[in-house]
């Protein structure tokens, strides 16, 4: 399993809202490659992009963009992550 959580920050939720992006915490051997296709193939639709980074505390996060046509909200909704 790559997506370990989803993150629920005020940021997080800022991304949701504004750049149609999605954040994740993940396992840290994860590649974006990785990342995209989990992604994909779990909650049916098509990532633009993947950025990832390294938190201080250790854990790797990533920054899941979803293609025109896809709605990041929807998704977070289905996730718990916004009401």
């Amino acid at each position: 399993m790559i997506l370990l959580a989803p993150v629920k920050t005020e940021k997080a939720i800022g991304k949701i809202e504004y750049e149609n992006t999605l954040t994740f915490v993940v396992a840290i051997g994860a590649t974006k490659d990785a990342i995209k296709n989990e992604v994909e193939k779990l909650f049916a639709v098509k990532v633009a992009s993947v950025r990832t980074f390294i938190t201080p505390g250790g854990k790797k996060q990533a920054f899941v963009r979803l293609a025109k046509g896809f709605k990041a909200d929807d998704l977070a909704t289905k996730l718990k992550m916004i009401a």
